[in-house]
């Protein structure tokens, strides 16, 4: 349950901003499943289109509230595309409320890594923090010198991004989370850096699992894998590690225009140790915010100043130009041109492990 002390009720974006809640809270309520505090756990990835940037004229101050609400209907959700600047997680941060905490990382250094963070938000009345947080470094391979036969370690290409590893308790289970954000590359669904940077991740992965001292069995794979559908072989490469995901998400595309299958929920746990529910989804918030009408398009003509009107060149903009402007553009930059995905977990084991008790 977000905060609303500090929105301006009186003014009309204040009006405005609480009947697009209203809205908001509605769908909510019919498609996420209800968060209960010892039985489930609502697990979500979200890529937010630059979180904390300042194209297309900024977030709206009622984008934050929208954001917050829907995060807050999970209880641990991954965030990638958190900009240098922290200001808009901070933002979101202090209307989800003083029971919400958040781990991020620093900012990958380098073009392809393009000023990004990714981060976890967790509920604490539900989630801890188990102790582990690391961000992956690939291991070098190794080699035989032919001369000395020594063994030699030769550095390999990291991942653009580097991706962010967490564990977790909640109600009966442990996991860790490692959450990502895979480079695009060139715009073909089978781009071989691509592909290479999920096989090495999902490997990776795959063999901390498989370890003795691993601090967790249970690994959750999730974030933007930039997969344009689940016959490519970049879907293939987390699968063949040994990786699941949830029966109900794979027909489910996660951006905008749903013709890309760019966001993945990844499991790979211990059988009867960690089990999913079968309800996973991807939240449309499209349906109750700047939605594709005429009419909130008109509603923000204001809001999205000149260029509305005119492009960079001095053109000005016939009606499909604008409604491409607003539709493609500006309001995915007030949300996201992702769509959050999450599943539910089942955190209570209580009678399995009595069943296993009895004698």
């Amino acid at each position: 349950m977000p905060f609303y002390h500090s929105l301006k009720f009186q003014s009309p974006e204040g009006q405005r901003t609480i009947s697009r809640l209203q809205a908001l809270r509605t769908q909510l309520t019919a498609e996420i499943p209800v968060k209960q505090m010892e039985s489930n756990l609502l697990l979500a990835t979200w890529n937010i289109r630059e979180f904390g940037g300042s194209k297309y004229g900024g977030r709206l101050e009622e984008s934050y509230y929208y954001i917050a609400e829907i995060i807050a209907r999970f209880d641990l959700i991954a965030l990638q595309e958190v900009r240098e600047d922290l200001s808009a997680l901070n933002r979101v941060m202090e209307i989800l409320g003083s029971y919400w905490s958040y781990m991020f990382t620093d900012v990958t250094e380098g073009r392809e890594g393009n000023s990004e963070r990714t981060a976890f938000l967790f509920d604490t009345r539900k989630v801890r923090f188990g102790g582990l947080a690391g961000q992956l470094v690939l291991p070098p391979l190794e080699e035989k010198d032919p001369e000395s036969g020594q063994t030699i370690y030769k550095p390999v290409k990291q991942l653009a991004r580097t991706p962010f590893l967490c564990g977790f308790r909640a109600g009966w289970t442990n996991f860790t989370l490692t959450t990502v954000h895979i480079l695009y590359g060139d715009a073909v669904a089978n781009d071989p850096e691509r592909i290479k940077e999920i096989e090495d991740l999902a490997k990776m992965i795959a063999n901390k699992a498989a370890e003795k001292t691993a601090w967790s069995h249970n690994m959750i794979l999730l974030g933007d894998f930039n997969i344009f559908k689940k016959e490519d072989h970049t879907y293939e490469a987390i699968t063949r590690a040994g990786f699941v995901t949830p029966e109900a998400l794979q027909e489910l595309p996660s951006n905008a225009i749903k013709n890309k299958f760019y966001d993945q929920i990844a499991f790979k746990v211990r059988p009867g140790k960690f089990e999913t529910t079968g309800k996973a989804g991807v939240f449309d918030f499209f349906q109750s915010l700047y939605k594709d009408t005429a009419a909130d398009e008109t509603e923000y003509a204001t809001a999205m100043g000149p260029a509305y009107l005119q492009s960079s060149s001095g053109k000005a903009r016939d009606d499909k130009g604008k409604q491409t402007y607003y539709k493609t553009y500006w309001r995915t930059f007030q949300m996201s041109d992702h769509l959050p995905m999450w599943v539910e977990v089942c955190i209570d084991h209580t009678d399995n492990y009595l069943k296993e008790k009895l004698v």
